[in-house]
């Protein structure tokens, strides 16, 4: 088994000796009973990861002595996923599972047939369940880079990121392209990335369509049946995954 991973803050892992506090610590100590002789791995979340030895463990705290440290090199094309809010905590579920099969960047959009709003007092406290998730999960999947969940996007904001893309894909079950099939963008981090949009339950409206259309965004086909839209996004992932030989 490979070795749990804890996430410190920026630059912690520049130094030798590495001391892991807070919830974090709390973890290690508290829940996973960690003890001095075992082997961690630590994050910053952007990309650098250390192994660890663990020396020391206090109550909330873990002391771990670096033994290699490296940082992974930045993943091409990056894949950014445009999430429709789907209901209750299937918004969580939706996050956990793009993050394990690596999504780089998530984008909340409130489609015009979302049944779920975010009031904008709400906003702050859902893009906090949607980041710990993401945090947790990457923890997980033992990735050094933790996916960014943005700041909720407008539909003009969603058209602006397919313009600016190098690949913008709407998922569609009426289109004759297959997610398969596409033409992806090269493993270079000119190639402007990949922008996937997974519309709300009650489907994308033709306004929306025409905008994306017009923004220069592909609809695909990802396969024969329906998918829930907190599923959707995991699954058109993995066969981007492949395609960008990523996998």
């Amino acid at each position: 088994m490979t070795p749990p991973v804890f996430v410190t803050g920026a630059g912690e892992l520049d130094t030798e000796r590495v001391v892991l506090s807070g919830a974090e610590g709390r973890h290690a100590a508290t829940v996973r009973r960690l003890s001095a002789g075992d082997v961690v791995q630590l994050t910053d979340g952007a990309g650098t990861r250390a192994r660890c030895m663990v020396t020391e463990v206090g109550k909330d705290t873990l002391v771990c002595a670096v033994e290699e440290r490296a940082t992974d090199p930045v993943p091409c094309p990056w894949l950014t996923v445009v999430q429709a809010l789907p209901k209750g905590d299937r918004g969580e579920l939706a996050v956990e599972s793009m993050t394990e099969v690596g999504v780089d960047t998530i984008v909340p959009w409130s489609a015009e047939r979302c049944v779920t709003r975010w009031k904008p007092e709400r906003v702050p406290k859902a893009l906090g369940k949607w980041r710990a998730t993401a945090r947790e999960a990457a923890k997980q999947a033992r990735r050094s880079r933790i996916p960014e969940v943005t700041e909720p996007a407008t539909t003009d904001g969603v058209a602006s990121l397919i313009s600016a893309s190098g690949l913008g894909i709407v998922l569609h079950e009426e289109s004759g392209h297959r997610l398969s099939e596409l033409v992806v963008p090269g493993d270079s981090a000119e190639s402007g990335g990949i922008v996937l949009v997974v519309g709300p339950e009650g489907g994308f409206t033709d306004t929306e369509l025409r905008t994306f259309d017009t923004a220069g965004a592909v609809r695909s086909l990802l396969g024969p049946t329906v998918l829930r839209t907190s599923t959707a996004g995991v699954a058109a992932l993995s066969v981007l995954q492949t395609r960008c030989e990523r996998w």
